[in-house]
């Protein structure tokens, strides 16, 4: 039955469909429900929000470690914050949980044990592993063929096979440090030794565990090989280990004492109770004459390998290396090269061979000749007796050489 009510001017699209107080009746209950679902999203909404806010509003919780339980229900802990607490524990936390060396979250206000901290590895200690292999082989190394023997006898050979030192019944030897001139290929050995071997490769210099809050960088150390343990066979390689291992003196700064804090902790890593289970160690530095004698001695680096300026042999490998991709228009004198460069590293044969490239490419040229290499070498040579001159200068205004 058709009807001629008035409907309200939201109904007024439905004009045409409605024609009885049935639909309208029918109509209005759809909307209700409509209504009620819009605001229930509305609601989700808002106790999302305010969640929100009281989460920006509430304060940190503080991490601590567990250091000791005592009767009654009570804890004694080290807040990262430093200091030594005795604070109670919630009673909904497992106590049984709650054992020396676990992590917890403390109120900050209460200071009471509100929650426990699942085991985790530290990011910044994660992120020393060395994923992606550099593409540096052994045959792109030139002139340290003893020296990468002894490096692959004292760190690859028994992570591969350590079965040859138990059936000669000898313990393979921990570490190895290798010392030398600026440029010389410490760190080239090291990355060769990270390709070849199928061993998890850790790198870290030994600046980055110096921190500013004491303990922080023992913890690093600590962290360090649990990681290099985990993940074994593993390597570990130190550059620059100067920067922790330095010779310990009595009288110093309470940054000093928080470096030697961090060596001793590497000391106890090396040579302590817990084994190294196929764990290598392969440190680098410049200055050897200011290590530690503690870190130098059998048991700890073991083995210590010299890395010094190449022969005229060694410098005759490395211009072959670094020339093997060239583009060169006449035939290399290898023996003229080596003879001019007496007294350069491999890393200014390789800028020799770079200011070749140079020299062509201003000439408008896409080949090398052996005259672009010996006006290299002139230029090199040039740059070298500069930076001589100038650190000569500081040092004797210093006197260091007076």
């Amino acid at each position: 039955m058709s009807t001629n009510r008035t409907y309200p001017n939201e109904l007024d699209e439905f004009n045409a469909i409605i024609e009885s107080d049935e639909d309208y009746v029918r109509y209005l209950e759809i909307k209700i429900k409509q209504l009620e679902e819009e605001k229930k999203k509305l609601q989700l909404k808002i106790e999302y929000y305010r969640s929100e806010i009281e989460k920006l509003l509430s304060p940190p919780l503080i991490e601590a470690t567990i250091e000791y339980a005592l009767p009654d229900d009570k804890f004694i802990v080290k807040s990262s914050s430093g200091p030594t607490l005795i604070v109670y524990a919630l009673n909904n936390i497992d106590k049984s949980m709650l054992k020396p060396g676990t992590r917890v979250m403390l109120n900050q206000r209460g200071s009471v044990i509100v929650d426990v901290i699942q085991e985790y590895q530290d990011v910044y200690v994660q992120l020393m592993e060395v994923i992606e292999k550099p593409d540096v082989k052994y045959e792109d190394i030139g002139g340290l063929s003893e020296q990468l023997r002894e490096l692959r006898e004292v760190v690859e050979l028994p992570l591969k096979q350590p079965e040859v030192f138990e059936e000669l019944g000898i313990e393979p030897p921990k570490g190895i440090l290798l010392y030398g001139p600026p440029g010389c290929g410490k760190t080239l050995l090291a990355k060769a030794i990270a390709r070849e071997s199928n061993a998890a490769f850790i790198s870290i210099v030994g600046s980055e565990l110096v921190q500013k809050y004491i303990g922080e960088g023992a913890r690093i150390v600590r962290e360090l090989f649990q990681l290099a343990r985990k993940k074994a066979p593993a390597i570990i390689f130190v550059d620059e280990i100067d920067a922790i291992a330095a010779r310990r003196l009595e009288i110093g700064t309470s940054g000093e004492r928080e470096v030697q804090r961090t060596l001793m902790q590497l000391l106890a890593e090396l040579d302590g109770f817990k084994p190294l289970d196929r764990v290598k160690v392969i440190a680098a530095t410049n200055r050897i004459d200011i290590l530690d004698p503690a870190i130098l001695r059998p048991g700890r680096l073991d083995r210590i390998i010299e890395i010094p300026f190449p022969d005229k042999k060694g410098r005759i490998e490395i211009f072959k290396i670094h020339t093997r991709k060239l583009k060169m228009k006449d035939m290399i004198d290898y023996g003229k090269l080596a003879d001019l460069t007496e007294g350069f590293s491999g890393a200014d044969i390789k800028l020799v061979v770079t200011e070749a490239g140079y020299i062509a490419l201003r000439e408008e040229r896409k080949w090398i000749t052996m005259e672009d290499l010996l006006k290299a070498i002139e230029k090199v040579k040039s740059k070298k007796g500069i930076r001589y001159n100038e650190l000569n200068s500081k040092t004797t205004s210093l006197g260091v050489f007076q």
